[in-house]
């Protein structure tokens, strides 16, 4: 028998093992897309993955999990040192892909830290750290590999490992907002987004700026129209602009091609609004949530940021929309 459990005996139906690889594929995908931030370039890395599966000599791969985990870190460590990613994150145009509650991409998600790990907050403080890092980071905290198994994916010693790791939680801690956004669940991201659509749409700056923290961030990449992401801070300025922002006219609905619904959803665990058009998602804004007030706000509307988390939504039976036509 073969390291990889087919007979040498008689011909394989299956002769490059696709099944072995995509039974694996999903948590290929998460890991990548934890390492990347990007669902589109972690699709593109599984599949450079499973050429090289294809390519490989099989019968030398004794552990295939551990052959494949390898490759794909690899492959995801090229593209972030490659100079175009370097360029595209340097001049600050860079927002993690959004990803629909339920999505395979998210898992596992068993753990606080594994849940974590693919947070917005998290995705974004993950810039902060070197390509390493990053790896051993994710490896050990949301993949739960010992030091000994981390070293033999990142080609390491043991003690490099545990002193990248000791380095990357440094970092997230001191980069961190207080230890972190609330988790939520379903019924609590519903009454969050509801408040601030309803203080948004009130015309009364300060029901808005109750809702937020003092040292309040919101973020836009601006449809996909602007060379950087849009950045703004105090409370007072964010109510201001989510009041403007919030607020239809004929201009906005032109440009957006329609009169939108505005849905209640969980993005990347975050509560989040979702403008939806003619069954596509052309808006999403979620909300950081520390200590019951909101402290991060992100505006996403360029479509490539949206493609996945579109996808995701039109195979959904959504709940009713909080406004039918915004």
């Amino acid at each position: 028998m073969t390291t990889d459990g087919s007979t040498t005996t008689g011909v394989s139906a299956d002769r490059f093992d696709t099944g072995r690889f995509e039974a694996d594929r999903a948590r290929l995908a998460s890991l990548s897309y934890r390492l990347l931030g990007s669902a589109a370039d972690a699709e593109d890395v599984v599949q450079d993955a499973f050429l090289q599966w294809q390519a490989a000599d099989r019968r030398r791969i004794r552990v295939p999990e551990a052959w494949l985990t390898k490759v794909v870190t690899h492959l995801c460590l090229d593209r972030l040192r490659s100079a175009r990613v370097r360029r595209e994150r340097a001049v600050g145009a860079w927002l993690p892909e959004p990803l629909l509650d339920g999505d395979p991409m998210l898992g596992p998600a068993d753990t606080f830290e594994q849940r974590e790990s693919v947070s917005l907050a998290v995705l974004t403080l993950m810039e902060r750290l070197s390509p390493l890092e990053r790896a051993v980071y994710l490896l050990r905290e949301a993949f739960s590999y010992s030091h000994a198994e981390i070293a033999g994916i990142l080609d390491v010693t043991e003690s490099a490992s545990q002193q990248h790791l000791h380095r990357a939680r440094s970092r997230l801690t001191a980069a961190r907002r207080r230890g972190g956004a609330d988790e939520v669940d379903p019924a609590s991201a519903r009454r969050i987004v509801e408040e601030f659509l309803d203080a948004a749409s009130s015309g009364r700056t300060e029901r808005l700026v109750a809702l937020l923290t003092d040292d309040v961030t919101a973020i836009s990449d601006g449809a996909g129209l602007t060379g950087k992401l849009l950045r703004y801070d105090t409370p007072r300025r964010v109510a201001a602009v989510a009041r403007a922002g919030f607020t239809p006219t004929r201009a906005k609905r032109r440009f957006a091609g329609g009169t939108p619904a505005v849905h209640s959803a969980l993005v990347n665990g975050a509560p989040a609004l979702l403008f939806v058009l003619g069954g596509r998602v052309i808006g999403c804004v979620t909300f950081d949530v520390v200590g019951g007030r909101i402290a991060t706000v992100r505006g996403i509307a360029a479509p490539a940021r949206l493609a996945r988390l579109g996808e995701a939504w039109r195979r959904r039976e959504p709940e009713a929309p909080l406004v039918a036509r915004w």
